[in-house]
């Protein structure tokens, strides 16, 4: 990073595979190499590889704030354009969803942050990883959630007294969230307004690559 000013996105997604090798790298080895069995498709997988660049001054930053010294979840130890940052402060309604197997941010950990707000907080929790089981469309169903209308003191407390739901944790996502919203409105057309239509979804813009 010192020579090139970022973290590449290959040697980004190289260290999260490693952290599942057995799943993310062997098993491609054995099936593809091995084996000589053709790809199956799969978009997630697909999507995840599409990695992304980190500047240096960033990975650095994010790390010793964020993980070395934990200063999101202290009072006042984050500063951003001199405001010092407080997230017992925050008493708008808060949305939490983590998933019971993600590697990445760990359900416990991110459970004791959702602790840290003042207002009205639902923790909801969904089957699977950080990818599938957060894409989880809510036509198929394929994972569950469980939901607990108290937010406990201790995180194991919490998912022994819950309740399991089988279904897409987006569909209490939108009960939740329609509490909020004013009356629907019908669906913008692109170019209708001021703005010009850049070009077709999902943009250009994706097709990039490093």
């Amino acid at each position: 990073m010192d020579k090139h000013g970022y973290l590449d996105g290959k040697d980004m997604g190289t260290a999260f595979n490693m952290l599942r090798a057995n799943d993310l790298i062997w098993s491609f080895f054995v099936n593809l190499y091995l084996l000589g069995n053709d790809p199956m498709p799969f978009d997630l997988l697909y999507w995840n590889s599409d990695s992304t660049r980190m500047p240096a001054a960033m990975h650095s930053y994010y790390l010793r704030n964020m993980y070395l010294n934990n200063c999101l979840s202290q009072a006042n130890c984050l500063t951003l354009s001199g405001t010092p940052i407080d997230l017992r402060t925050i008493n708008t309604p808060a949305y939490f969803v983590s998933t019971h197997d993600d590697h990445i941010a760990p359900w416990r950990s991110t459970y004791a942050g959702a602790k840290l707000f003042a207002g009205p907080v639902r923790f909801v929790l969904g089957q699977s990883g950080h990818i599938a089981g957060i894409v989880n469309p809510a036509a198929a169903n394929k994972y569950g959630h469980w939901v607990n209308e108290t937010l406990d003191e201790n995180a194991d407390d919490w998912l022994f007294d819950a309740t399991k739901v089988d279904l897409s944790w987006w569909h209490d996502w939108n009960r939740w969230v329609a509490t909020f919203s004013s009356e629907e409105v019908d669906a913008r057309i692109p170019g209708a307004g001021k703005l010009e239509v850049l070009g077709d979804a999902p943009g250009t813009y994706v097709r990039q690559k490093i």
